[in-house]
């Protein structure tokens, strides 16, 4: 019996396999690779079991991009597709819903924004149409949407940008919680992943822990669950899958783009505030800047009031983001996109991007030995 045999390639002697078709190393690699994989899925399992998938990576719910087609790819490639309910109404909610389990019979939730003035009806629509998950966003969670969620039987996820909310959110009846760093697309806070995780994942421990923002490489991931996260959202690499439905404009920006184009948006004077997004830079975030110093001057000298200002702010990004993802205008429009969009090097179906993050992770883990 040869003696430089790897564990387990004895036993393939014996059934009369040669070495020559199957070298030790290989063997060696694949059971390296079957525990990588093994290790990994315990790391996970919080976030797995709790969302009912194999893999505990989330879609993150982005308006106009996370509907019927990117949230079933997702959950059918054994992630979990979040709806992105926006500024839906309870009809077009409820179309969405049915739309999406016709696509695929995999586990997924809805996105509700707080501020939403049909929340109650939105809850409603998401109870009786069985949604297992509802993510309440935008802000702290109404009692009532709280109360009727966890009345209906759902799971309530809620966003929170510090640990004393966090813990407030989970008292109130948060099941989960998605931590989500400022190097997210879209609206974003102040704090970066980095700083959110070493803060919030080795003291919250009663509810699973998904991190979010600027995410695009399993390690990365893999580096979060070792802290304590139960799972990851991922948003910008989905955006620009095969399967999203965003013009091929607004996916070719990506594949283009570097993390240092993905800014936040930029507020000239603190007496007019402007909510942080954070997008692609273009000739649309060039003219706002203008705008605003326009607007400032006008208010200086008298000509403007300054809720008339403010209002011009607010208005100059109206529908910016539809243009932009449905009609592909990436010049004019609002481009959002994470830090992540610098890792985004070509458009890839659902699963090949899924798979791409476990194979990260399992070799990882493997070249651990």
């Amino acid at each position: 019996m040869p003696t430089d045999l790897a564990p387990g390639a004895a036993s393939i002697a014996a059934a009369g396999i040669g070495t020559a078709s199957i070298a030790a190393p290989d063997i060696a690699a694949a059971g390296l690779a079957s525990a990588a994989q093994a290790r990994l899925d315990a790391l996970w399992a919080r976030g797995t079991t709790f969302l009912g998938c194999k893999l505990a990576i989330m879609g993150g719910a982005m308006s106009w991009v996370s509907e019927r087609h990117l949230v079933s790819a997702i959950s059918n490639a054994g992630g979990f597709g979040v709806i992105a309910c926006g500024a839906m109404g309870p009809d077009q909610l409820a179309a969405e819903i049915a739309a999406t389990r016709a696509m695929s019979d995999r586990p997924f939730g809805v996105n509700l924004i707080t501020m939403h003035p049909a929340l109650n009806d939105l809850v409603r629509v998401c109870l009786e149409a069985k949604v297992g998950h509802i993510v309440l966003a935008g802000g702290i969670p109404p009692g009532a949407a709280v109360r009727a969620v966890k009345d209906g039987g759902a799971k309530l996820i809620a966003f929170a940008p510090a640990l004393v909310l966090a813990r407030r959110l989970v008292r109130s009846g948060a099941d989960a919680i998605v931590i989500e760093g400022s190097e997210a697309g879209g609206h974003i806070g102040p704090v970066s992943l980095n700083v959110l995780a070493q803060e919030i994942l080795p003291a919250l421990r009663d509810v699973p822990v998904f991190v979010a923002g600027g995410l695009g490489r399993g390690e990365a991931i893999l580096a979060y669950l070792e802290m304590g996260a139960a799972g990851a959202q991922l948003g910008t690499r989905f955006a620009a899958s095969a399967e999203s439905i965003a013009h091929p404009e607004f996916k070719r920006a990506f594949v283009r783009a570097a993390a240092r184009d993905a800014l936040p948006s930029v507020q000239l004077d603190p007496r007019f505030p402007v909510i942080p997004v954070r997008g692609l830079v273009n000739a649309g975030t060039e003219r706002f800047l203008l705008l605003q110093a326009d607007v400032v001057r006008r208010f200086q000298a008298g000509e403007v009031t300054k809720d008339a200002a403010q209002l011009e702010i607010e208005h100059f990004w109206a529908g910016a983001l539809r243009r932009a993802v449905i009609d592909g205008d990436i010049e004019t429009g609002s481009v959002m996109a994470g830090q992540s969009v610098g890792m985004v090097d070509a458009v890839q179906p659902v699963d090949a991007i899924l798979a791409e993050l476990v194979g990260q992770m399992v070799a990882a883990l493997a070249a651990r030995g």
